[in-house]
């Protein structure tokens, strides 16, 4: 059992069909599978054996999918990094993965040396990993090009995996000392692919020509939405970054039907529509429409309807869950405020405080389980054991009720986790960051609503003693520290932070009303 089967298969059945499209570039599946292949046997002769991990970081291009499914092909385990972390965050998911490949392009190139340097100062004697440059040759300095190796490789016999093998670590967010590496298996990935393949709206994906500007760094687009059409054969368009015009006239010319995106990218479809950025027309073609890495505000939905004729169907999942759990295309309507219904196939309970189910209608936290729930946290045993128990319920941290029908709606997050743009940042990352300078004392960090973004984050800093900050130079400092996703978009100083009698922060205050400014 491999993942890359899904290709293989779709390329018997319709060798010449196109698999992707990336500006005037069309990969057929034929095409696709033999690129496969050749990028498989590149790692395995640069040394890459099964289990061995390959960091992949480009923006949505077909390498990227040579890559990601090469490597699985190959037995190793794929670890896809998000082009817009900076060094630092690089360095710490390096660091904890240690690849023995990494494959790149060349305007990533100088923010990954910064990073290895980084890791390389951490460690002592460690093998720094192969870095394989898309494009060329030549190759700069110390790398090799991706063309050089697949002239260089010799076919190899791919080993057999099993449904319980690695095929990717996907890091969901955390601190920058701390990354979190979620395991997912060759099973898991294929059995969601199942799971969500059993959902009507998704049986005609086959004919489906799928805009892909969603990131493939991340699980939703990597599995969720590439993983999906693969399988069933679709063409997906590649969109390296998003821009509501410019994305208005792919659709329009490669007469999209299936549109993934997360509630921030339809909103700016909206508002282009409204502006006359683009025509609502444009969406002519658009028969699935899906949202998904963020909840859906049901005036946009609504509003998106009524402008472009297309209705938002709502999903919801975690990187945990490989990752779709539920979605509103499993019922007759898409029922504005819910994520959906639950998944063939997977099972979910909803727990009080006391680890009860709740009673009808009440709220409880969502546990996930099923063949798609992660093995674990790479290298992090007891961060596994506190959301994955012994019986195989994955603890969300998310809480949710469900009506007569059986429709989830979510009604809060246990964890303080911010979702930018269906990013996941974690407070502590940024009260981090903004914690190393000796001018404050202290800082808060929360995730406040914005029109655009879903979330924004919002920081609450206290000058230290003899100190004069302001948000300006708070900011300024962040610049080169943390992600543009993670930066705070605003920035508050105040003379001190509401506390319970136990010293913790209370960030509940900070999303009402907040300390008063000085």
């Amino acid at each position: 059992m491999n993942v890359t089967d899904i290709v293989r298969k779709a390329a018997q059945r319709t060798p010449g069909k196109p698999a992707l499209v990336f500006r005037r570039r069309v990969v057929s599946y034929e095409d696709l599978d033999e690129r496969i292949d050749g990028t498989a046997a590149a790692l395995v002769s640069l040394g890459v054996k099964a289990g061995d991990r390959v960091a992949i970081l480009t923006g949505n291009i077909p390498e990227f999918v040579d890559a990601l499914y090469g490597a699985m092909r190959a037995g190793a385990v794929a670890v896809p990094l998000n082009p817009m972390l900076t060094a630092p965050e690089l360095a710490a998911i390096l660091s904890d993965a240690s690849p023995m490949a990494i494959i790149t392009e060349l305007e990533h190139l100088s923010e990954l040396t910064d990073a290895m340097n980084a890791v390389d100062s951490r460690r002592e004697a460690a093998p720094r990993p192969t870095t394989v440059v898309v494009g060329g040759p030549p190759a700069p300095a110390g790398a090799i090009s991706l063309e050089e190796a697949l002239t260089r490789a010799t076919d190899t016999v791919a080993p057999e995996t099993t449904a319980g093998d690695p095929a990717l670590i996907a890091y969901t967010a955390g601190t920058t000392a701390e990354p979190k590496g979620a395991i997912l298996t060759h099973g898991n990935l294929l059995a969601n692919l199942e799971q969500v393949s059993a959902v009507p709206a998704f049986e005609q994906a086959h004919d489906d020509v799928v805009l892909l500007a969603l990131p493939l760094s991340h699980i939703y687009a990597l599995n969720g939405v590439l993983g999906l059409f693969m399988k069933a054969g679709g063409t997906a368009v590649l969109v390296e970054r998003f821009d509501p015009d410019e994305t208005g006239a792919l659709i329009a010319e490669h007469r999209v039907t299936a549109l993934f995106g997360a509630p921030p990218m339809f909103a700016a479809w909206l508002e282009a529509m409204q502006h006359g950025g683009i025509a609502a027309d444009t969406f002519g073609a658009v028969r699935l429409a899906v949202s998904g890495a963020a909840g859906l505000a049901p005036d946009l939905q609504v509003a998106f309807h009524d402008a472009a004729g297309v209705t938002i169907w709502q999903g919801y999942g975690l990187t945990e869950a490989a990752p779709t759990v539920a979605t509103t295309a499993l019922g007759d309507d898409a029922r504005p405020g819910s994520i959906g219904l639950v998944l063939p196939g997977i099972e979910v309970r909803l727990l009080d405080e006391d680890g009860e189910d709740v009673e009808e209608d009440d709220p409880g936290e969502i546990l996930v389980r099923g063949p798609n729930v992660f093995a674990g946290y790479w290298n992090r045993p007891d961060e596994t054991a506190a959301v994955l128990d012994a019986n195989g319920w994955l603890h969300t941290g998310d809480v949710a009720y469900r009506d007569d029908d059986g429709y989830l709606f979510l009604v809060d997050r246990k964890k303080d986790l911010i979702i930018v743009s269906g990013f996941n940042v974690y407070p502590t990352e940024v009260e981090d960051a903004i914690g190393e300078d000796d001018a404050v004392a202290e800082v808060a960090v929360v995730g406040v609503h914005d029109e655009r973004s879903g979330e924004a984050v919002e920081a609450w800093v206290v000058p230290a003693a003899g100190h004069t900050l302001t948000p300006e130079y708070v900011q300024r400092r962040l610049e080169h520290r943390l992600a543009r996703f993670k930066q705070p978009k605003i920035v508050k100083i105040v003379d001190d932070l509401p506390k319970h009698v136990t010293g913790k922060v209370l960030r509940r205050a900070l999303r009402q009303d907040g300390p008063q400014e000085p």
